[in-house]
């Protein structure tokens, strides 16, 4: 049997409590985001803005990127292999409609557009958000860095050119288009049933959502760990 998408659950579908989000998506997102801190930690240090020593700010900062590189490695491997990638393909229809409630309706208490479900975990502004983030921020930020790392192979190159100043400004032109992203993300997962229910979620990988009878029959005769 396989699992139904979530276009065919009905309005009104029973909600059960489900795993969404697997253990590697779990340590990944966590990975990710404690490597993101010491990068912005160790990158401002390096620029004089935070107390840390500059050599191993930088010291700490280079290990740090490798591993976020190798991490991102791996899951761009587990995205497409799982097929995970589609959750990142926003439905632009329903876009309107998400930014009017987080523009107003968030603020006047009016019940939230979408409804998560078990084959799409994200609204459109959340998959608009992180596909930027992978396509434009994240790659930004590592190419500069590779190329930043590997300046003494190509120094003499450079001699004498803005080379090197430009790839600086690329990676810190990226380093804050992160942060913002980081601040902005950490602010919305404050926004669901209470302010650490998305948090909860993500530490624990269960949330209820709504199953049609074809997703409940799956779940239970193949991935029966994943109900509650």
């Amino acid at each position: 049997m396989t699992a139904v998408a979530s276009d065919f659950i009905k309005k009104g579908e029973p909600k059960r409590i489900v795993m969404i989000y697997s253990r590697y998506e779990r340590f990944w997102h966590w990975s990710q985001a404690a490597l993101i801190f010491i990068l912005a930690f160790t990158g401002f240090s390096v620029h004089g803005l935070l107390p840390l020593p500059y050599k191993t700010a930088v010291q700490v900062h280079s290990y740090t990127a490798i591993a976020l590189i190798v991490l991102w490695a791996f899951t761009t491997f587990w995205h497409f292999t799982t097929g995970q990638w589609r959750q990142y393909l926003p439905r632009l229809a329903s876009l309107p409609a998400i930014l009017k409630f987080y523009a107003w309706g968030i603020l006047t208490g009016a019940p939230h557009p979408y409804t998560k479900t078990l084959k799409r975990k994200q609204n459109a502004l959340q998959s608009l958000a992180y596909l930027w983030f992978m396509l434009v921020i994240g790659p930004a930020l590592w190419l500069s860095g590779i190329v930043y790392l590997t300046y003494p192979l190509w120094a003499k190159m450079a001699a004498g050119t803005i080379a090197l100043p430009v790839v600086a400004c690329i990676h810190l032109a990226a380093a804050y288009l992160i942060s913002l992203f980081v601040i902005i993300h950490i602010y919305m997962t404050t926004t669901g049933k209470t302010p650490l229910h998305y948090v909860k979620t993500m530490i624990t990988g269960y949330d209820t959502i709504p199953l049609s009878k074809a997703e409940a029959a799956y779940l239970a005769e193949d991935e029966p760990g994943r109900l509650k």
